[in-house]
């Protein structure tokens, strides 16, 4: 704002009009998009697949964001660990001056106080995925449905047995997420289909060396599987690998999740054992960084919790889900 540097006589009604005219001014400079925003991103390296899609839609929306708005510019940096991680935040903030920050936490206990110290800078915060320790360290949420993970895939697989068979359970790492989405998957199986017995439930932390281990353990010991729920379309991978191995017919269906495009296409493809998906999309953090951003360069409000539903993929609209570009 200028300000006038001789004081001037002028009439009331004038005085009036421009102290209006002032007011409209300040009025019209607060809703006037942004000129210039810098947005931080820190996300985990490409240590498997789905970390690898993060990594991929980062850097697109970076591309995308930066042609749509004049001004914006988008800093995307991973880290191998969350030391690593912790100290790349704060040099985002102190030598890259960022505003706001896109963070999708390699840990959620060890990121909490440096994601809430530089809120308290003044960095406004979104954490994508991982939920930190305490959800005050942030401004923003953006998550995928994980409880909708597990009901979808548990609507999936009692529907496609007619309420009766016997399943395993690949589980993902001991963390939130996991019993999230294995509770609802269980949940729904106990109330709607009750014949569906899950015979064992193991953790192959989403990985395909160890779904393929499990699931190796499982074929030993169950003569009869008739469906897998792989919880992640990493350890199906290793799933599908020991049925292969093992030479067993009497598989009926492979159900993993995440939405790989492996695992997509095959859908699409019409395979015999992945016959469905359940998505759960690293273009999650896609979305929470346009939403930044059109908060950001606009001067509105980011919704303060976002979660992407989790969707059923089949051959009818696998399509619109595979992205050949992505390494995910």
């Amino acid at each position: 704002m200028s300000y006038l540097s001789k004081r001037t006589a002028v009439p009331g009604s004038l005085v009036v009009l421009s102290a209006v005219l002032l007011g409209s001014a300040s009025l019209l400079s607060a809703a006037a998009p942004a000129q210039k925003q810098v947005i931080g991103v820190s996300i985990p390296s490409a240590d498997h697949g789905w970390t690898g899609g993060v990594v991929y839609w980062a850097n697109q929306a970076k591309k995308d964001l930066e042609a749509k708005y004049p001004g914006l510019t988008v800093i995307v940096k991973t880290a191998k660990d969350s030391a690593e991680q912790a100290n790349q935040i704060q040099d985002l903030a102190d030598v890259n001056k960022i505003g706001s920050l896109v963070i999708l936490p390699q840990e959620s206990a060890p990121l909490t106080r440096p994601v809430a110290n530089l809120k308290k800078q003044g960095v406004f915060t979104v954490v994508v995925d991982r939920a930190l320790s305490d959800a005050g360290a942030q401004d923003a949420y953006v998550a995928g449905d994980n409880p909708g993970l597990g009901r979808v895939s548990g609507e999936y697989v009692g529907k496609t047995l007619a309420g009766k068979g016997s399943i395993v359970v690949l589980r993902g790492i001991a963390t939130v997420i996991d019993n999230q989405r294995v509770d609802a998957f269980e949940q729904v199986l106990k109330s709607k289909y009750p014949g569906v017995k899950i015979l064992d439930k193991q953790y192959a932390n989403w990985n395909r060396d160890d779904g393929f281990k499990v699931m190796q353990d499982y074929l030993t010991r169950y003569p009869k599987i008739d469906a897998v729920w792989a919880q992640d379309d990493d350890i199906a991978a290793g799933v599908l690998k020991a049925i292969a191995q093992a030479n067993r017919s009497d598989i009926r269906f492979v159900l993993g999740g995440a939405g790989m495009k492996e695992m997509i296409k095959k859908v699409q493809d019409g395979d015999k054992l992945i016959t469905a998906d359940v998505t759960y999309p690293p273009k999650m953090v896609y979305e929470a960084i346009s939403l930044l951003a059109k908060a950001r360069m606009t001067n509105t409000a980011m919704p303060k919790t976002t979660i992407i539903p989790s969707v059923l993929v089949t051959k009818l609209n696998a399509k619109q889900y595979y992205f050949p570009d992505s390494p995910f």
